[in-house]
């Protein structure tokens, strides 16, 4: 597969389709900073680009997998033995036509947020405190505050893993909680389109800035962590669970349990991924012992 990885990327640098790096070390683009080498990464710099690099993906039958800002995914201390495609800045378009934005999945959903609440429009209040991409956002319906991404989305346009692109409705990408049809069928968001609503600035400010302030106060911002490890048993809370059992701070080589939020698992400065799974294990069996609840992964565990 070597061989094939440096054609393909002799083939970009070629054609100036955007960045290209052999043997690139995925902490350095995850929000948990951990994580091996990626055999090939790539960062397209247009949605042609993309097509282009997939099409080759496809024809190789090459393994990849789709980074946005790198949270929510933990990677393996071995890295990925594949393509690692990137969806950063060049794909973070954005375009409004009055209560319509669309935006493209590279582009941050907390800045998102704050240009469309200082423009006065009402929605993506909830996503204050939400790291990671637009594109990852609905990939996994982010959400917060009793909102989600489903309640905004009326489409997205999406490459299959056909390599054709198409739009697909809110309904047709059948949202759930922190859930999509994307994670059954493979497919990338390129873009996204939003309905907002105009409303009063100040007002929608400060219920973003609420949110935000929120975040800063309950969860580790300013620690290595990649958001909630751990979905909600609704209608119990996976964090309230955890710290019931009075595991606050535990840790596992250097990872441990935030001392602020228990749903979250922080880098101290040394952690594995292995030191990350075997404390996930091991919150998992002590939930279960002590509640028969079957705590499931938020985070999307990836690589060799």
């Amino acid at each position: 597969m070597d061989r094939v990885l440096r054609e393909l990327k002799e083939e970009l640098d070629k054609n100036s389709t955007g960045k290209a790096a052999l043997d690139e070390p995925l902490k350095n683009h995850t929000t948990w900073k951990i994580g091996g080498p990626a055999a090939l990464m790539i960062e397209p710099d247009s949605v042609e680009s993309l097509k282009y690099a997939m099409a080759f993906i496809k024809e190789k039958k090459l393994p990849w997998f789709i980074l946005g800002r790198g949270s929510n995914i933990l990677v393996s201390d071995k890295g990925i033995n594949g393509v690692v495609i990137k969806l950063g800045d060049k794909l973070a378009s954005f375009k409004q036509e009055g209560d319509l934005i669309s935006v493209g999945a590279g582009f941050s959903l907390i800045k998102l947020a704050t240009i469309m609440s200082k423009k006065g429009y009402s929605g993506l209040e909830f996503a204050g405190g939400i790291p990671g991409s637009v594109g990852g956002a609905v990939f996994m319906n982010a959400g917060a505050h009793k909102s989600d991404i489903s309640a905004i989305l009326t489409k997205a346009y999406v490459l299959m893993r056909n390599g054709e692109c198409t739009w697909l409705s809110n309904e047709e990408l059948k949202f759930a909680y922190r859930s999509s049809v994307l994670q059954k069928n493979g497919g990338i968001c390129i873009s996204a389109e939003f309905q907002l609503n105009k409303g009063n600035t100040a007002e929608i400010r400060e219920r973003l800035q609420t949110n935000k302030n929120y975040r800063k106060e309950t969860q580790p911002w300013k620690d290595p962590c990649c958001g909630s490890v751990f979905r909600n048993p609704l209608p119990e809370h996976a964090g309230r669970l955890i710290e019931e059992l009075g595991l606050k701070g535990y840790k596992v080589g250097g990872a441990q349990i935030s001392e602020r939020h228990a749903n979250f698992i922080v880098n101290t400065g040394d952690a594995s991924a292995e030191d990350i799974l075997t404390l996930i294990d091991y919150i998992k069996e002590q939930v279960r012992i002590h509640y028969g609840i079957d705590l499931e992964t938020e985070v999307e565990y990836i690589g060799d």
